[in-house]
């Protein structure tokens, strides 16, 4: 018979001993720890969604735009920011671009988060005018380090990303680049590095 797991005394934050938070934080440590497994397992669950009106599954399109980045040779951070840009979906469709980016704000590159918060207000760029709007509404980002960044993500991973022939690769490849990247320790410098321009790999 398994031991049955501990518990805190307390039912009131305020009422905690230190006994008690240090069992908080030894479950915390194998809570955080399969955080990649939860990612992919939401991820999986997009499979289930068809976007409606589009060909393809919320799953098929982060897989076939992760697709693209890995095959022009993207870092990891791009890879798994373009496999998870659209996380955010199920939860908060009305702002899954920053639902998604806090996702990843504390494991990847400032670049890749600030390029997924943005993505949705890019991407007007390619429908906007069909409902009256501003396509154009990205130009007040103009001038900032990562606009071209953010345009080009949109351009050639993600507005491309919705063909049912792309032939992607399966939400198993990209499992060993999701571990390594909520590996990281949260919020280090290292991997954040705020200020770096890396922008997308040259074309070709």
């Amino acid at each position: 018979m398994s031991a049955r797991p501990k518990v805190v005394s307390f039912t009131d934050m305020k009422s905690g001993t230190k006994e008690d938070y240090e069992i908080l934080a030894d479950m915390e440590r194998s809570y955080h720890a399969m955080t990649p497994a939860r990612v992919l397992s939401e991820l999986a669950r997009q499979g289930e969604d068809t976007l409606s009106g589009y060909k393809i599954t919320r799953l098929d399109h982060g897989l076939q735009a992760a697709t693209r980045a890995s095959r022009d040779g993207a870092d990891v951070d791009w890879i798994v920011g373009a496999l998870l840009h659209d996380i955010g979906d199920g939860l908060a469709p009305q702002n899954h671009d920053r639902f998604s980016a806090e996702v990843l704000r504390p494991f990847v590159r400032e670049e890749v988060t600030w390029v997924v918060e943005h993505h949705g207000i890019f991407q007007m760029k390619y429908y906007a005018d069909h409902y009256g709007w501003d396509p154009d509404v990205r130009d007040k980002f103009r001038g900032h380090i990562y606009f071209n960044s953010c345009a080009d993500f949109c351009e050639r991973w993600d507005q491309s990303s919705f063909d049912p022939d792309y032939p992607m690769e399966s939400i198993e490849f990209f499992e060993p680049l999701v571990a390594e990247v909520f590996a990281r320790k949260a919020y280090s410098q290292e991997f954040l590095q705020p200020g770096v321009v890396k922008g997308l790999p040259p074309v070709g």
